[in-house]
């Protein structure tokens, strides 16, 4: 169990870079939005529990042997336990919750917990969390997770928050280890859903290739 949840941190790190957030009032629309993002080629997917029926969800989506699917919005033990058993490989919290973290690492799965402050990231790192996610990051900024990033360079930061394909290179730049993008790539239609997945992933792809080539 723990080598899956290594393979599916090094899976986030080195290979996706981004994960789609997803919320809504219908499960099913949820769902489909979820295939749509698969689609276009983004396969982290974080399947909010403010969704009605979200362990559904995840479990519908669980099946699909290209996505890694995760839950969002986790706040308690048993939440991770519901999450986890419906076929999650990752749990991430708004906010740094210890039971969280205990009980994910009890159950050898991949936590992110949330955080804003440097005091709140370092918390919630020592804690055991294996990514922190920064939310909302739209308040502050690339530049606030540049700030993070310099004196915590070994904590792995996950922006989340009004990212977009106008600033997602701005975040990875600053620091970012994983970029959430929620509500931006829902915002039209399942083929714009799509479209705008496919642009994330090629976006991601031509920093990942330029990175590469910096650092050979």
């Amino acid at each position: 169990m723990q080598e899956g949840k290594q393979e599916t941190l090094q899976r986030l790190l080195r290979v996706e870079q981004a994960v789609a957030v997803l919320r809504g009032s219908d499960p099913d629309t949820v769902y489909e939005c979820a295939r749509a993002i698969l689609k276009g080629g983004i396969r982290a997917i974080e399947i909010t529990l403010t969704v009605p029926g979200a362990i559904d969800v995840i479990l519908r989506l669980a099946g699909d042997a290209d996505a890694i699917v995760g839950a969002g919005s986790v706040r308690t033990a048993s939440d991770v336990d519901r999450c986890l058993d419906a076929g999650a490989r990752f749990v991430v919290s708004p906010v740094c919750q210890p039971e969280v973290i205990r009980r994910a690492k009890e159950r050898h799965a991949l936590v992110i917990p949330g955080a804003m402050t440097p005091t709140e990231v370092s918390t919630a790192w020592d804690l055991g969390g294996d990514l922190i996610k920064i939310f909302p990051a739209a308040r502050l900024g690339p530049k606030f997770l540049s700030d993070l990033h310099g004196p915590l360079p070994e904590i792995p930061l996950v922006p989340t928050g009004g990212i977009t394909d106008a600033n997602a290179i701005e975040y990875l730049e600053a620091g970012a280890a994983l970029i959430g993008i929620g509500s931006w790539l829902t915002a039209g239609s399942l083929n714009e859903t799509r479209r705008r997945s496919a642009l994330i992933r090629a976006i991601i792809n031509k920093y990942q290739e330029t990175h590469s080539a910096h650092s050979d």
